[in-house]
């Protein structure tokens, strides 16, 4: 709200938007001295949601490095632009902690209706207003069929509170009514985390976006979802853990094919990383699966790694002049070699190979299904899996193995070399030293 009223009186609004992160990020690391319950019991803050809340900043951090130079060249840098951000990161700090359904629904408004003015900011670009158009549309239609599902879980149990609803419907029978209601709930967070077969906003917005709104799109929302998915089935239908597993199993399977699968054909990078996003929710979806706390610890974890991996990726994207088609990455190698490695270690990551992060972040929310007895599980994930490295790897192979048409030219900018650099940190230590992480 302070960021809006100093709009009108500085010029320079990343900084003011940098020192409501860092204040964030402080208020975060001051916090553990009061975890507990408030509004009785509509807002929970504790181990989980403030690891999703240490995302959530990163995701902003990381927005706001690669938005300073780049909303300039797309002639977009508006104010706005950066409380949107903050609105919208509060809204999913506000789903992460969420006790009951009505919070939880103010906190998801709050994230999508910023995220739906994200998307189309770039007023004079068609492709920015499909997206946008699109986003919210479909949006609204999952935001009725959420409402509908509470609606439901409400009136066979007289309350919106989670731990209460879990009370209620402990001694109760699973009707169909019950069912109903919770396969609109799931499915409705499914469009958030862009999972199959509620995926298809996701290509069309992703490529259309401003791509450090992709970026940051790519990650907040999806982690959101999953806090909230996480949350609700662990804790208000914890009874019914044998019907949502069924449901999961469903959905985890499309969404690993119709990613890994449709990304192949792909000649856009955004688009490709778009299904390459779904696919990892399929992934993520196996620690939810699983039913322990521990294949919960494993989403956040991939969750964790995720975000840094997808991050650098688009950082690169941005960085290059010509970065948004897939041919753009041709001889790469030749004219910016460092540039060029940086995408492969991204690519790599992205793919599972060792030894990056993401091989870290799979092999333990693989080794969690099989633990929990879904091996085929998880041998249709690794086939799905190495599908997914011809997509990755064929960047790869036209960065150092194709001639370029013309010199690459990129945009420098010491905002987006940080961004990289943390992120090809983050994604080697975790990968060599994954002890840091996993513990």
């Amino acid at each position: 709200m302070l960021l809006l009223i100093l709009d009108s009186v500085f010029k320079d609004k990343t900084h003011l938007a940098f020192i409501g992160a860092v204040a964030a990020g402080a208020a975060l690391y001051v916090m553990p001295s009061s975890y507990g319950v408030t509004f009785g019991g509509m807002f929970i803050n504790d181990n989980y949601s403030m690891y999703f809340k240490l995302i959530f900043i990163v995701n902003l951090a990381f927005t706001l490095l690669l938005s300073l130079k780049y909303m300039e060249r797309q002639k977009a840098e508006f104010g706005e632009y950066y409380s949107l951000l903050l609105f919208a990161t509060a809204g999913m700090m506000i789903m992460a902690s969420a006790g009951d359904f009505i919070v939880l629904y103010l906190g998801l408004e709050l994230m999508a209706l910023s995220t739906y003015i994200l998307a189309g900011i770039k007023r004079h670009d068609i492709k920015s207003n499909e997206a946008a158009l699109k986003y919210f549309l479909l949006g609204a239609f999952t935001s009725a069929l959420l409402l509908y599902g509470i609606s439901l879980i409400y009136g066979l149990t007289s309350t919106t509170n989670l731990y209460i609803i879990a009370g209620r419907l402990g001694h109760a029978r699973v009707s169909a009514a019950l069912l109903m209601g919770m396969l609109l709930i799931v499915a409705a967070f499914s469009f958030k985390i862009a999972a199959a077969p509620f995926h298809m906003w996701a290509p069309d917005v992703y490529e259309g976006a401003p791509t450090s709104i992709t970026a940051f799109m790519s990650v907040g929302p999806k982690a959101a979802g999953f806090a909230v998915i996480g949350r609700v089935l662990y804790g208000a239908f914890n009874s019914v853990q044998a019907d949502w597993t069924v449901i999961l199993i469903v959905i985890s399977i499309l969404t690993m094919a119709v990613g890994n699968i449709l990304a192949i054909v792909q000649t856009n990078i955004k688009r490709m990383l778009a299904y390459s996003s779904i696919a990892h929710a399929g992934y993520m979806l196996l620690g939810i699966i699983a039913g322990t706390s521990v294949g919960r610890q494993a989403m956040m974890t991939y969750m964790f790694i995720y975000a840094f991996m997808n991050m650098g990726a688009f950082a690169v994207v941005i960085l290059l002049e010509k970065g948004e088609e897939i041919k753009d990455y041709n001889g790469l190698a030749k004219s910016r070699p460092l540039v060029a490695a940086l995408m492969l270690v991204f690519m790599f990551s992205l793919t599972g190979i060792p030894p990056t992060a993401g091989f870290i972040g799979k092999f333990y929310i693989f080794m969690v299904a099989v633990k929990a007895g879904y091996t085929w599980l998880v041998v249709v994930a690794v086939i799905f899996s190495a599908i997914s490295a011809y997509f990755y790897l064929r960047v790869v192979m036209n960065m150092y193995m194709k001639d370029a048409t013309e010199e690459a030219a990129i945009y420098s900018s010491p905002s987006i070399g940080l961004a990289l650099f943390i992120s090809v940190v983050m994604v080697l230590v975790i990968g060599i030293m994954p002890s840091v992480l996993v513990g």
